[in-house]
C-alpha cells in the first residue's frame, strides 16, 4: 500500500475508475498527509461525487487492513447519488431537515408521505467521531428521510482519539457529517449485527449529563462503584478490556442496542461512547461467538439478496480490538472478504435513528434482477 499521497491517490483512482461513476467513497488512515492526499484526490476525481473519512482500520477486498487507503465506487446509467455536507458547529436541525428534503427531491423522490422514497433509495452517513453529536444528527436526519434506510459510521483516527476528519469538496474537514443519498434499481438491504445478548442484570441511570455522555450515578450510587459491584469486581479492575467484554444494552422499540463504556473518571463517574439519559434502564450484556454471529448475519443477507455485489460496512473499533485479542481477526476478515465488504473501523455506528457501539452496520447491494 502506497504511503506517498500522490501515489496512493493514483492507486485509488485507478482502482475505482469506471464509466458512469455517480458516487465514490474512500477510507484512509489518519497517518497520511491529509492536506497532500486531499489535493491529490481532488486532482484525479475532479467533479465526481467523492466523500471519505479517516479510520481506526480499513476493510478492503483482502479483509482487515491497517494504515491503508481503500474505497469503492457506484456506477450505472440507472443510478443517481448526491452528497450533503452537514455542519456540526453548531448543528442546525431545522436547516438540516430542509436540506435533506431538498436532496430527496433532487433525486426525483416524493416527500409527501412516510415511505414514499424508501423502496429504491438508501442513505449512507459518515460523521466526525469526536464531535459527540451523532445522536442528534442521526435522529434528525432519519426523521427527514421519511422511511429511507440509513446506515453510517463515525470517523476515527487510529485509536488516538485526538482528531477525526471527513473529506468533501477537495478538502478534509472536522465537525461535519456527510450524507450520501443513493437511488438505484439494484436491490439493497440495510442490516446490523452485534454479538451481545441481554442478561438478567438491570440497572437504572439516576444522574447523568447526556451532552457529555457522562453517567454519575447508577441505582443511586456512584456509577463506577455500582457497575463494578454488578460485575462482582473492584473499581480498580474496571479496565478498557472489561468494558469491551461487558457492555450494556438498552431496549428501544422491542430491540436491544449496545451502549459501550469508554472509561472511569476521577470522580467515579463513567464516560460512555453514546449519550445516556437519566431514567434509562440499562441491562448488562453477555457475549456470544462473534464468528458465528457474523456468519449468520451474512447468511441472512444472502438469503434475501443472493451474493452481494458490495456491502458498505461500518465495524466498531471495539469489535476489531476484540478480534485481535481473541485471535480471530483473520476469520472475521475472511468473512468480510467473502461477502465483498468495503468499509472501516469506526468510533460508533449508525442504524436508522440510532447511534450504537460494538455493532457492525451495513448496506448490502445485490444483483439487479
Amino acid at each position: 500500500m502506497q504511503r506517498d499521497a500522490e501515489l496512493a491517490a493514483q492507486e485509488l483512482y485507478e482502482g475505482l475508475r469506471q464509466p458512469d461513476i455517480k458516487l465514490a467513497v474512500f477510507y484512509c488512515s489518519a497517518d497520511y498527509d491529509l492536506t497532500a492526499l486531499a489535493q491529490a484526490l481532488h486532482r484525479r476525481f475532479g467533479d465526481i461525487n467523492l466523500m471519505g473519512c479517516t479510520t481506526a482500520g480499513e476493510i478492503a477486498p483482502e479483509g482487515y487492513l491497517a494504515g491503508a487507503l481503500t474505497g469503492f465506487s457506484l456506477a450505472s446509467t440507472t443510478l443517481d447519488a448526491t452528497i450533503l455536507p452537514i455542519g456540526l458547529d453548531p448543528f442546525d436541525s431545522i436547516n438540516t431537515s430542509r436540506l435533506v428534503t431538498t436532496q430527496l427531491e433532487s433525486l426525483g423522490q416524493s416527500v409527501d408521505g412516510p415511505g414514499a422514497s424508501a423502496v429504491d433509495t438508501f442513505a449512507f452517513m459518515l460523521i466526525d467521531g469526536l464531535a459527540m453529536q451523532e445522536e442528534m444528527v442521526v435522529s434528525c436526519v432519519h426523521q427527514a428521510l421519511r422511511g429511507v434506510e440509513l446506515v453510517g459510521g463515525s470517523a476515527a483516527d487510529d485509536t488516538r482519539f485526538g482528531a477525526t476528519y471527513l473529506y468533501a469538496n477537495g478538502k478534509f474537514h472536522q465537525n461535519i457529517a456527510l450524507l450520501a443519498l443513493v437511488r438505484s434499481d439494484h436491490p439493497f438491504l440495510a442490516f446490523r449485527t452485534q454479538h451481545f445478548i441481554k442478561s438478567d442484570q438491570r440497572m437504572v441511570v439516576t444522574r447523568a449529563d447526556p451532552a457529555r455522555r457522562v453517567v454519575f450515578e447508577i441505582n443511586g450510587r456512584p456509577a463506577a462503584h455500582e457497575f463494578a459491584r454488578l460485575l462482582g469486581m473492584k473499581i480498580t479492575e474496571l479496565t478498557p478490556l472489561i468494558f469491551s467484554t461487558h457492555p450494556v444494552v438498552v431496549r428501544v422499540g422491542g430491540q436491544y442496542f449496545v451502549r459501550s463504556i469508554a472509561r472511569v473518571n476521577s470522580d467515579d463517574s463513567l464516560t460512555f461512547f453514546c449519550a445516556i439519559d437519566e431514567g434509562i434502564v440499562l441491562t448488562l450484556a453477555k457475549g456470544v461467538d462473534m464468528v458465528e454471529n457474523l456468519q449468520d448475519a451474512f447468511a441472512k443477507v444472502r438469503a434475501r439478496l443472493g451474493q452481494p455485489l458490495l456491502v458498505l460496512g461500518c465495524d466498531c473499533i471495539l469489535r476489531r480490538i476484540e478480534t485481535e485479542r481473541a485471535g480471530i481477526k483473520e476469520k472475521i476478515g475472511g468473512i468480510f472478504a467473502a461477502n465483498n465488504v468495503i468499509g472501516f473501523a469506526t468510533y460508533g455506528e449508525q442504524y436508522n435513528s440510532m447511534h450504537v457501539n460494538q455493532t457492525f452496520t451495513g448496506i448490502a447491494i445485490g444483483q439487479r434482477s
